[in-house]
């Protein structure tokens, strides 16, 4: 799959291990597009799979062994020979101890990975220009007329403030890279939207709607 392809699946969605490993330096380069203060946070996502596969090919190893040696005892009582089946059942009891802290690290070291990586914010696209703020964007295209507001008109984040309906702090707190956190009203009228583009417009023989305005 052509590079391109992979990030544009990725702008949607908690960045994929697999792709952070074969694109490390593309994703720090468009991670500093957005002047993302903690690039290192890359280094760590590897560091910590390389941990993971560590512990699960020990696990895995550990866990054949105690399978193989569990299979061994039947053939030895089969055969009379009592002495070293328990001998065989001791190695298994010693065996399975050792998968205990094993599972205890990998899971700790999956979590650990997995709050990384949500620390990541999504890659912008190709030809995003690098910017500090609102400001530095750049308009590509308008259409349309446009409106001519009456005296007194509120904005859209007084507007959100005074209905509750949108948490810019707690949404950046849970992901790390600013996403707002819809809630209330706010979170019925974001559902009400997407049900709507992804029902209402594909019956109208346009399904590439749907997808080019979400």
């Amino acid at each position: 799959m052509a590079i391109d392809s992979i990030f544009a699946q990725n702008r949607f969605e908690m960045l994929q291990v697999n792709v952070i490993r074969q694109n490390v330096q593309e994703v720090k380069d468009r991670l500093a597009v957005k002047n993302f203060k903690t690039p290192e946070l890359v280094d760590s996502v590897i560091a910590l799979d390389d941990q993971r596969k560590k512990l699960q090919l020990e696990f895995d190893n550990t866990q054949a062994s105690v399978n193989t040696a569990s299979k061994e005892i039947g053939g030895l009582m089969a055969k009379g020979d009592k002495e070293a089946a328990e001998l065989k059942k001791k190695e298994v009891a010693e065996l399975k101890n050792k998968l205990q802290p094993i599972t205890e690290q990998l899971s700790a070291t999956e979590g650990e990975l997995q709050q990384t990586l949500i620390q990541l914010p999504n890659l912008p696209a190709h030809g995003v220009p690098k910017g500090n703020s609102a400001e530095d964007n750049e308009v590509v295209r308008e259409g349309g007329t446009k409106p001519s507001l009456h005296a007194g008109a509120k904005p859209h984040w007084d507007l959100i403030k005074e209905y509750d309906i949108v948490d810019f702090e707690t949404g950046a707190k849970i992901t790390g890279s600013g996403f707002p956190l819809y809630k209330g009203a706010g979170a019925k009228l974001q559902r009400a939207l997407v049900q709507y583009f992804s029902i209402i417009i594909p019956m109208q023989d346009t399904p590439n709607t749907c997808r080019r305005l979400w």
